[in-house]
């Protein structure tokens, strides 16, 4: 866990060391459906457990594919624990104000809290949203 915010700082990474610590799980039976189905590309159990360590790998698009598949997780909750780890950044309707029809998304970083974000304020003054409630939207990102 982070100390700012409650938030872990590397959510993607802990997807990997949960689906691992199940009974019975090892990095190459993970590996195995470790596949990521828009390229075929299959995750090599060392880049698993180069991810697991904490260790340097490449930061490709395919392997997010290929770690959803291997953690039966949501494809999407698993692109946002990439990201915010991968960039330090997460994102989601921090405004709380998404609607069926239009979608209001802004990128920000994790243990962010409404008042840090004078921009967005200023921007829904510039659109008469000015009394617009700022809320953190909480995220899962499959742990439990």
């Amino acid at each position: 866990m982070s100390p700012i915010g409650g938030e872990s700082s590397t959510p993607f990474t802990d997807m990997v060391r949960e689906v691992l610590a199940v009974p019975g799980a090892t990095l190459r039976s993970v590996a195995e459906r470790a596949v990521d189905p828009e390229t075929g590309k299959k995750l090599q159990w060392t880049t698993l457990a180069k991810i697991k360590n904490g260790e340097s790998y490449r930061h490709d698009k395919w392997i997010v594919g290929a770690v959803a598949a291997a953690t039966g997780l949501d494809p999407v909750e698993v692109r946002k624990a990439a990201a915010a780890e991968w960039v330090g950044l997460t994102a989601g309707d921090i405004l709380g104000m998404s609607t069926p029809k239009v979608s209001i998304v802004v990128a920000y970083q994790p243990g962010t809290r409404p008042e840090d974000l004078p921009l967005v304020k200023e921007a829904l003054k510039n659109l008469d949203l000015e009394d617009a409630t700022i809320t953190i939207a909480e995220e899962s990102y499959g742990a439990s």
